[in-house]
């Protein structure tokens, strides 16, 4: 089975839709799939229901679906660098249903291994937990959480073999792991693309069991969220 695809609009071809639930790996815009999310912005699928971390930055990574308005609800833990995602959500034309980050994180792994729910001691006592079951184990009080699982996953990788075995860079493994899992269908925008067997099974992160299309971007833009220098004295 030929798992690469020519472009990533060849990718999301006959995979994509309005009103989908999906998710999309990275952590700020480490490890965000570039690609991919043009790529979408250019389906113009509309009425989505994204997971991911966060929204991105104005103009780039999930904040350009923001401005086409493709994103009708967000699942996420952070938003606080996206200026357009705070005019929306708050004029009432964006859904959000924020999420702890350690609980996201959770949701989208027990989703990739088939565990339906779980309990957690995060947001008992807060708005995270309205409307969901409470339950007492040891004296100590859990909330139930409903894990995920998304229509299509958009991953970001460092490297793909051409079976879709997976290795991460550093920190922008993140998220994308379990979305990857998580996903009944998942696709990889990777930096390289080598022939099966050519990766060490020790160098292998996800197993390409979890992925189903591979599309190349060698030189993604990697843009920083926010800089920040130190000046140092008596320079």
């Amino acid at each position: 089975m030929n798992k690469v695809f020519p472009s990533a609009a060849e990718a999301l071809k006959g995979v994509v839709a309005d009103g989908q639930l999906m998710a999309v790996g990275g952590f700020g815009l480490c490890g965000i799939p570039e690609a991919l999310i043009e790529a979408l912005k250019d389906s113009a699928v509309k009425n989505l229901t994204v997971i991911s971390n966060n929204a991105g930055v104005d103009g780039f990574g999930l904040g350009k679906l923001l401005e086409t308005r493709q994103i009708k609800k967000m699942i996420a833990s952070y938003v606080g660098e996206n200026k357009e995602f705070e005019r929306q959500y708050l004029a009432g034309e964006l859904e959000l249903e924020f999420t702890p980050q350690g609980t996201l994180a959770e949701k989208l792994r027990a989703g990739g291994a088939g565990i339906p729910a779980f309990f957690t001691k995060t947001g008992v006592g807060t708005m995270v937990a309205e409307g969901k079951e409470l339950r007492e184990f040891d004296g100590e009080t859990y909330v139930m959480e409903r894990s995920l699982v998304p229509e299509v996953s958009l991953v970001k990788a460092w490297r793909a073999d051409k079976s879709g075995n997976l290795q991460f860079h550093l920190t922008a493994r993140n998220f994308n792991p379990a979305a990857a899992t998580a996903g009944k269908l998942c696709i990889v925008e990777v930096e390289e693309i080598v022939e099966t067997g050519a990766m060490a099974p020790d160098e292998i992160h996800l197993p390409g069991i979890y992925v189903h299309r591979i599309v190349l971007n060698a030189n993604p833009e990697k843009r920083i969220e926010k800089r920040t220098i130190t000046e140092k004295q008596g320079a």
